[in-house]
């Protein structure tokens, strides 16, 4: 969603007659865009303003603009945090920075309010011309325990589907072939407008409509709840030729007790029950998730739960993340925090567990031929091209002749695989 926001910011920002420069030295300008939703990426952020500030110390009339979620959580207190910082914005409030940027040669400017205008159908400056990010909805309202994005996104809000499909049309005949569709809880798109359908049809719908579209290939979404994840669902990842056979699924815990401590409204049957069904229903589905390891009060026996739930589900990949507590949400002020070598621990248990399914996955997939859509050149060097394939894995593969460009589709053969990676070559 923030590389979305970020393509949306260049947008509207070179509609006002901006352009982006090779580095930060010649910039007149520096843009952020922040996430909130985890401690790392506030202390990435921390070193971005350390570098901000020198510049603008060098050059006092260059304009530094701070926005997205973090922004949006701190508001007004950013100015005095950050006595160097001439704008700040949410990321809703993006359709306002050419009008901040001008009220900032008066003093500080800043936008927070809820804007009924989606980022989506803002100018785009997109980084690739064959792939598209597509928002069909913003914020969340499930207030999970642990998670800052309902109050830094606001409520779940989704767009028209007639809006949605018109501007994938347009997508596809601008060259895009795949489509990436967005939502902080994707599955629940069109249940605030409480057509009295069940959980997930709706969704399905929409990717009915736009599986329909000539010339688009491929329909990736991310993410979903397990929650909101119903039979309309499972039977369009099965049945329409261009969604894609790769679910997220975040399960976050394998402890029921830990789950409801984190406010995720299921179980850990329930989670198991739905991995079987689609397991059952989408055959070759590529399951990813994301874990939280070490929080407040996770037991031993509730992470040994997680662990077996991953070799339950032998999921294909996984994020991994040890707890971070976000001011303003529940368990930022739950008791029974987990001692830091616990956690350590914990995670690395965790992850090797992860790594070892993952290159199983993936080693069985040697000696297939597979349909990858080319992305560049391999970060392998030598005649390497990467790709993706339907599933969503990486393919490193070996050109010997002339190169197929970005967007094409090419039949590799597998012959190699590590955990994260396969490696083939061109049929």
């Amino acid at each position: 969603m923030n590389d979305h926001d970020s393509e949306r910011i260049r947008g509207v920002l070179e509609e006002q007659g901006w352009r982006q420069t090779e580095g930060t030295d010649e910039a007149d300008l520096l843009v952020i865009n922040t996430c909130a939703v985890r401690g790392s990426a506030e202390s990435r952020l921390l070193g971005r303003l350390g570098e901000a500030r020198r510049l603008k110390s060098e050059r006092p009339g260059r304009l530094v603009a701070l926005g997205g979620c973090f922004a949006q959580a701190r508001k007004q207190e950013l100015f005095r945090e950050l006595p160097f910082l001439d704008v700040a914005f949410g990321p809703g409030n993006i359709a306002e920075l050419p009008a901040l940027l001008e009220a900032a040669s008066a003093g500080p400017a800043y936008c927070f309010e809820d804007s009924p205008l989606p980022s989506a159908r803002l100018p785009v400056r997109r980084a690739e011309s064959y792939r598209a990010w597509v928002q069909v909805m913003t914020g969340c309202t499930n207030f999970c325990s642990y998670c800052i994005v309902p109050r830094v996104r606001g409520p779940e809000r989704s767009r028209s589907a007639g809006e949605i499909v018109e501007e994938v049309r347009r997508l596809v005949d601008d060259g895009v072939v795949e489509i990436t569709v967005l939502g902080q809880n994707v599955n629940a798109y069109g249940l605030d407008r409480d057509d009295g359908r069940g959980k997930g049809a709706v969704f399905a719908g929409l990717l009915a409509q736009l599986d329909a579209i000539k010339g688009l290939e491929r329909i990736r979404f991310t993410t979903s709840h397990p929650r909101d994840l119903g039979p309309d669902l499972m039977e369009a990842i099965r049945d329409l030729p261009a969604v894609c056979e790769h679910l997220h699924l975040p399960a976050q815990s394998g402890s029921t007790r830990i789950l409801e401590r984190m406010k995720r409204r299921y179980t850990r049957e329930q989670y198991l029950g739905l991995v079987d069904r689609l397991r059952e229903e989408v055959e070759g589905l590529a399951l990813t998730t994301d874990l939280i390891i070490g929080f407040p009060g996770e037991r031993e026996e509730d992470f040994h739960r997680t662990m077996t739930l991953v070799e339950r589900c032998r999921f294909d990949g996984a994020f991994t993340f040890v707890f971070s507590p976000r001011p303003g949400t529940e368990a930022a002020d739950l008791p029974g925090r987990v001692p830091k070598g616990t956690v350590r621990r914990r995670m690395g248990e965790l992850v090797g567990l992860v790594q070892q399914i993952a290159r199983e996955q993936n080693q069985e997939m040697v000696g297939n031929e597979i349909e990858v859509l080319v992305e560049g050149k391999s970060r392998q060097g030598g005649r390497q091209l990467r790709g993706r394939s339907r599933t969503n894995k990486i393919v490193n593969f070996q050109v010997r002749r002339d190169q197929p460009p970005p967007g094409a589709f090419v039949k590799v053969k597998i012959v190699s695989a590590t955990s994260t990676t396969l490696k083939g070559e061109l049929a």
